[in-house]
């Protein structure tokens, strides 16, 4: 009996060597990969932690200077209502900042978990679509940034002159980091357009047949999805995806192009190498 399942042991063993002899990764190798892989993203994430922990006041003193901008004699302070609220706010922006930090650790470690399982011509597309997302990305959070103190001035305008604004650190950054994680999310449109002509759902014929009322959409939708809802931040974010959106359809006919011009190669190739046989 023992005899049985030592060789039933062996035969497992032998198997499993086999199926990594043909370059497929099993999938005790994939979760053991992972497991690594997600280590290493959370002690960067402790390290970028920490950094944003020690530099935690040129932090808030750059998201604060929107703020300060629009502010009379620069008075741009933010109150907290309780003892442990300040530490409280030091480590959650100390979290954020320590994602931030560790983005591109974070990128990497993805890029280099799912490229085993691409083929070639997924890898050649991969690449610059990770960097054109992480790229954008910041572009939109960005552009939120500086357009951040025309919406404040004018929430703060359209609640009367009888007001006086009065910030928590925790309403304030919230919302600040709200407005840049939309604006950053919605310039990744291009990159959605882009694909969605790659795999071949549309055509950039048929999405310039749509522009009309791509440019409502877009219209409307930046209207829903900003959280200050003010005319300016409407503008600075449906402007950019109404060029997005045409910048998309050029990159769809390049690519495509290309991709066309490299079959019809291949088969004059293929075509050629029958005619000789």
């Amino acid at each position: 009996m023992s005899f049985g399942t030592s060789g039933a042991q062996m035969n497992f063993k032998r198997n499993k060597k086999d199926l990594s002899a043909d370059g497929q990764m099993t999938l005790l190798e994939h979760i053991a990969e992972l497991r690594g892989r997600l280590v290493k993203v959370v002690l960067a994430i402790v390290v970028g932690s920490v950094i944003a922990y020690l530099i935690y006041g040129p932090i808030l003193s750059f998201f604060t200077q929107p703020y300060c901008q629009i502010s009379p004699n620069g008075h741009c302070q933010l109150y907290v209502t309780g003892p442990v609220d300040g530490f409280a706010l030091r480590i959650k922006v100390s979290g954020y900042g320590g994602i931030f930090i560790a983005l591109p650790v974070i990128l990497w470690q993805l890029w280099r978990f799912i490229t085993p399982g691409l083929k070639d011509r997924e890898k050649r597309y991969a690449l610059p679509f990770v960097l054109s997302s992480m790229l954008l990305f910041i572009a939109g959070a960005y552009v939120a940034y500086i357009t951040f103190p025309h919406a404040l001035s004018f929430l703060q305008s359209a609640g009367g002159s009888q007001l006086r604004q009065i910030y928590t650190p925790s309403s304030y950054l919230s919302f600040i980091f709200l407005l840049m994680a939309a604006f950053g999310a919605s310039f990744e449109f291009p990159v959605l357009l882009v694909a969605l002509q790659l795999a071949k759902v549309v055509t950039p014929k048929k999405l310039a047949s749509w522009r009309r009322w791509a440019i409502v959409i877009i219209v409307t939708v930046a209207a829903v999805v900003i959280p200050s809802s003010d005319p300016f931040s409407l503008f600075a974010l449906a402007i950019p995806l109404v060029l997005f959106y045409e910048i998309a359809i050029l990159i769809g006919r390049v690519l495509l192009r290309d991709k066309s011009n490299t079959k019809i190669r291949r088969r004059k190739v293929a075509d050629k190498a029958g005619t000789a046989s």
